[in-house]
């Protein structure tokens, strides 16, 4: 690992922990040359994912993208950045499971929309609305009633 005080490339670790929920290592290293301190953080590189939009093309799984699409919909509503963050983990660690190279736009959608159900259900709504591409207020309407349906 390179020092980023003086570039020198040696260090020894002083302090390993895990971290990220137990997905990364963090780790406090010492340059050999001049002493300074800096932590790394040390993730396993899952295989890449591709997307298979609704009109058949492809492109690259961004977490990026998840976490703004379910950002979008928790707008103002009482959910904090971190359980943001624990649904974009849950469902992109349970792809990278399931799936190996390719994964539809639908069942990632599919998914968050199971875990925004259990969260929050106005986040739910507008989510399913984008998802389900929901033409006209009776859409909406239906799946509200569908909603209250299963909760009673």
């Amino acid at each position: 690992m390179r020092c980023p005080k003086c570039n020198f490339v040696g260090d020894k670790v002083v302090d390993s922990r895990t971290a990220k929920e137990g997905v990364a290592v963090r780790r406090r290293r010492e340059c050999l040359d001049c002493g300074y301190r800096f932590t790394t953080y040390e993730e396993v590189i899952q295989s890449e994912l591709s997307v298979i939009k609704r009109n058949s093309s492809r492109v690259e799984f961004e977490r990026s993208k998840l976490k703004k699409g379910i950002g979008n919909a928790c707008w103002k509503r009482p959910i904090d950045e971190e359980k943001i963050d624990q649904i974009v983990e849950k469902v992109t660690m349970s792809l990278q499971y399931d799936f190996e190279g390719e994964v539809s736009s639908l069942e990632i959608g599919r998914r968050v929309m199971d875990e925004l159900k259990e969260l929050d259900e106005v986040a739910y709504v507008r989510f399913a609305s984008v998802y389900r591409e929901f033409k006209d207020i009776d859409q909406f309407i239906e799946e509200i009633r569908l909603l209250n349906k299963k909760n009673k």
